[in-house]
């Protein structure tokens, strides 16, 4: 048998390579497999009593036949689609139930369905007001133990699960938020099924308005019943099918009921680059989590982004699968939620007017391969951390102090001398060679990597969109290939049996810097995300510790140097015979048992002159002192004579200590922050940040390997350099995009109602796209398109040209010209109280139920006649009020706002009115002709609460 594979655990390049191959490649197709496969649903369409998945199915696709936002005449179709599905559903329960409408107190039977037609809210962000009316639908379903009225009186500590019936104007809402809509449905159903009551109450919410600001959520906030549930679960989906993810939580004691679902899937570190803003969208959770003070869960749909509000956000795309993960988990939640009577969720206030749900703590959660979810609390991370930057250095420290005091420590040490002998020489160990060798390593493997970041975000930043794993192969192909390479070089020039030691205390170190870094941030902003460092740092600590204790294998530095110092006395014996014979020549004497063995070799340096036995003994160089390794067979070629002692095993332990779990973690995180971020550069987000991330997680990941990288065989490394060529290549010249993972433009189309002339425009990060995309349109040939910066898109380039008008408002009469009659779309009066700096206007716009009022100059105060105000959510910010937002309920509704300002003369602004009802009635051809001519990898989606804006000009 050949000598590497003599034993198969050895420390020798065969074992090294095909074993830790093995175990990278085991985890990184498990984790990818698992990461993309949704777990299957039951195939029992009723796996539970009074839960029925075949109808769920259906009722997804009733309620996705058509675009469905608030502005449109089929969510009214929807809205009572639903109420009529409540009835059906209590009624097949043979449940007792009451319909109410408004703001009615009573409710007498055990399950309730509120048709709130009556709940409005003003409100204000940044420089914009909005002023809504809401058309949620509530359904009250009493627990066994609340007392008759204790809603009523905010007594109770019930549940409230949410989801939104609206759609977005450019999508049939499946996922967004359909599939959140049905489970709510089905969870009626369970909780309302014989035998099935809830200890505590249950309010479930099918808010409308969520896709124009969250505007349902926060106008329930206006009905009595909304102070009656202390804890939530939100519903909702910012991709389109996949599996369903805990994106959000408020606390650790409210996470533990999701702990027990059948597939967890959900990481802090979702919660956390949610709240950085890296994804611009946001959900209901903001508004019963921050304005109500409520607590409790964000479950959502998070990928394919490129469907995100878009026509392939349908059940076509999606599946009974994912419907069935989101539902489960839902159902699990809720049974823990409604049946826990303890105090938990019961306390004080935090903050004037909320709901004295108490004050929970902040938690750290992920999940393993989709079975397990570990959950503890962030003090406890803290705490485990601090221990471990404490402890780890102790116990390294002490270990290297009995390994001194047991003289064998080799590691640091450079030479030794035989203390019982008299005038020995210092017999050189090595021991410190190679030191330095791995932070540069690190250095300029992860350089590469960085280097090929920049390099496709200048060629090509869009390529992740569609083929992100191909820069995974690429960051990770280089990152191997640098590192191996720097590896061999340097091992080749100097050979050190301490190479993976010393690479795994550079580990060490890095981690514990990165662990005191992590810690800050955890005590300081509550960050949690960090939660891998700690595991890498345990796991680089045991690994550092194997590297010290294996030494204690060794002989002692005393019984080394003995050895050798005798084999540098006979060998300075010889040479100063030969001295003495060169100065006076004798005859050859003949060879004695006592001769020198090595009489006939003569050592001399570069300069050919005989090197003196100190300066050799001082030597690196340990073959120079006994050639004959014959009494340690175990060494590794040109390595340092004592490492044959060493356990040639260890190295095993140290791999199955490094990579593991740490890279499980990150993997897991890799994948999942590549799924949720790399379509999100088409809102606007930079391509850069995403890819520097990409390429300080295949350092993390890949950094394990690299005590062990000197030793690989040269085969897998000329593969990856092939794949590395390869995936380069493609990632700068391939085209970033497909009918698959279609880039998302967004549309709008202004009418100036004045003059009659419109315009047209698309949103995209790059003029080079939209270049392509409007030479394909017939309207936009011949003319002159101008490009701007957008101010609806952050970091997005905006193109408009002449379009064709719409027809969202009927023609009063066939011949009147389009230009003439869309000045009957909005009609509006203003009055000025005598001089004073304030007026009153009075405004309603044709076939539609949202209008605004854009102000020249920020105004200081405004009413909306018939307004509701809650303290929760502010009115009048200090820097004035540049918009205000009016929602109507009723279509073609009339407003009356008065509003003041204060400095100017007068005021100058314009009634502007949007209109979104477009699906399937042609009535906005400029929309219909992108979706037509388009090419196949260009989705259209909307730019604003409106696809159509016409507008007025006011001055008062």
């Amino acid at each position: 048998m050949a000598r590497g594979w003599s034993n198969p655990l050895a420390f020798r390049p065969g074992p090294v390579t095909i074993i830790s191959t093995l175990v990278y490649c085991t985890l990184f197709v498990a984790l990818l497999v698992l990461h993309h496969r949704v777990p299957s649903a039951p195939p029992n369409p009723v796996p539970y009593p009074g839960l029925n998945i075949t109808e769920a199915w259906l009722d997804l696709k009733v309620l996705t036949d058509g675009y469905h936002p608030y502005n449109s005449r089929r969510n009214d179709v929807v809205r009572n689609w639903l109420l009529q599905r409540l009835d059906e559903i209590l009624v097949s329960n043979n449940a007792s139930y009451s319909t109410k409408s408004g703001h009615d107190r009573e409710f007498e039977a055990p399950v309730t369905i509120i048709n709130d037609l009556h709940s409005n809210l003003t409100f204000t962000s940044n420089v914009t007001s909005t002023y809504f009316e809401g058309t949620n639908i509530i359904v009250y379903i009493r627990g066994s133990e609340d007392e008759r009225d204790s809603w009523k009186t905010g007594s109770g500590s019930g549940v409230l699960v949410n989801a939104h019936y609206d759609s977005v104007s450019t999508g049939y809402g499946a996922t967004d938020d359909g599939i959140g809509v049905i489970t709510v449905l089905q969870l009626v159903k369970y909780f309302t099924y014989p035998g099935h009551q809830p200890r505590k109450g249950l309010v479930a919410l099918l808010n409308n308005g969520e896709e124009d600001f969250l505007n349902g959520a926060r106008v329930f906030a206006r009905h009595p019943i909304s102070s009656f549930s202390h804890t939530f679960l939100n519903l909702e989906g910012a991709g389109a099918g996949g599996k369903a993810l805990l994106f959000r939580s408020t606390d650790t004691e409210v996470t533990k009921f999701y702990k027990g679902v059948a597939a967890p899937f959900g990481t802090v570190l979702a919660a956390d680059i949610f709240n950085s803003g890296a994804v611009r969208s946001n959900t209901d959770y903001i508004v019963f989590d921050g304005n109500l003070g409520m607590r409790g869960l964000d479950v959502a749909f998070f990928e394919p982004r490129a469907r995100y509000h878009t026509d392939q956000d349908d059940t076509k795309h999606t599946s009974v699968d994912s419907l069935w993960h989101m539902l489960s988990s839902s159902v699990h939640v809720l049974q823990g939620l409604t049946s826990d009577t303890s105090s938990a969720f019961d306390g004080d206030q935090q903050g004037k007017n909320k709901i004295p749900s108490g004050q929970g703590t902040n938690g750290v959660w992920f999940d393993l391969f989709g079975k397990a979810f570990l959950l503890f609390e962030l003090h406890t991370l803290f705490a485990i951390a601090v221990t471990l930057l404490v402890v780890s250095p102790i116990i390294l420290l002490v270990s290297i102090v009995l390994l001194a005091q047991a003289d064998k420590l080799y590691m640091f040490s450079i030479s030794t001398r035989a203390s019982k002998t008299l005038g020995s020489l210092r017999v050189s160990t090595g021991g410190l060679r190679g030191f330095f060798r791995f932070p540069i390593i690190i250095i300029l493997a992860s350089a590469g990597v960085v280097g090929l970041a920049l390099l496709i975000t200048k060629l090509n930043s869009f390529i992740i969109y569609s083929s992100p794993y191909s820069v995974w192969s690429m960051m990770i192909s280089a990152w191997l290939v640098l590192a191996w390479f720097f590896a061999r070089v340097l091992d080749a020039v100097r050979p050190s049996a301490f190479h993976r030691s010393y690479a795994i205390l550079w580990l060490f170190l890095i981690n514990w810097v990165l662990l005191v870094v992590e810690t800050v941030y955890e005590e300081r902003l509550n960050i949690a995300a960090g939660y891998p460092i700690l595991f890498t740092s345990t796991a680089t600590a045991l690994a550092a510790l194997v590297s010290v204790l294996e030494q204690f294998g060794l002989e002692t530095k005393d019984s080394y140097a003995e050895k050798h110092s005798q084999a540098n006395s006979e060998e300075a014996l010889y040479r100063g015979s030969s001295e003495h014979a060169e100065q006076d020549p004798t005859p050859a004497e003949e060879a004695t048992e006592s001769t020198s063995l090595l009489r006939d070799s003569k050592r001399t340096t570069f300069a050919k002159y005989p090197s003196s036995n100190r300066d050799q003994a001082a030597s690196d160089d340990n073959e120079s002192i006994n050639d004959d390794s014959s009494l340690y067979p175990g060494i590794y070629k040109h390595e340092q004579l004592w490492s044959g002692r060493l356990p040639s095993w260890t190295w095993v332990l140290q791999l199955l200590l490094l990579v593991p779990m740490p890279c499980i973690l990150l993997i897991q995180i890799g994948l999942l922050l590549t799924s949720a971020a790399n379509q999100t550069i088409a809102d606007g987000n930079s391509p850069l940040v995403i890819y520097l991330a990409l390429s300080i997680l295949t350092v993390l990941i890949m950094a394990p390997i690299g005590p062990f990288l000197h030793r690989y065989t040269y085969h897998l490394p000329m593969f990856l350099i092939l794949v590395l060529i390869g995936t380069t290549i493609y990632n700068t010249l391939a085209f970033p995009f497909s009918g698959n993972n279609r880039l998302k433009v967004y549309f709008i189309q202004r009418v100036d109602l004045d003059s009659g002339l419109n315009s047209v425009s698309l949103m995209s990060p790059k003029k080079y796209f939209l270049n392509q995309i409007i030479e394909t349109l017939p309207s936009a040939s011949g003319q002159k398109i101008e490009y701007t910066n957008s101010l609806l898109r952050k970091d997005t380039v905006e193109a408009t040209w002449t379009g064709i008008p719409p027809e969202v408002v009927p023609n009063p009469h066939p011949g009147i010209p389009p230009l003439i009659g869309s000045q009957t779309w909005i009609e509006f009066n203003i009055a000025r109280y005598n001089k004073t700096k304030s007026a009153t206007i009075t405004l309603s716009g044709k076939n539609t139920r949202a209008c605004r009022l854009r102000f020249k100059s920020p105004i200081t105060h405004f009413q909306v006649q018939g307004s509701d105000y809650d303290p929760r959510f502010p009115v009048f910010p200090g820097e004035g009020i540049e918009e205000i937002r009016l929602w109507s309920r009723e279509w073609d509704g009339k407003w009356v706002v008065h509003f003041e300002w204060q400095d100017l003369p007068g005021m100058d602004g314009r009634v502007v009115c949007l209109w979104n009802d477009e699906d399937g009635k042609r009535l906005i051809p400029a929309i219909e002709e992108v979706r037509r001519f388009a090419p196949d990898w260009v989705a259209v989606t909307k730019a604003s609460d409106g696809l159509v804006e016409g507008s007025k000009a006011f001055a008062v």
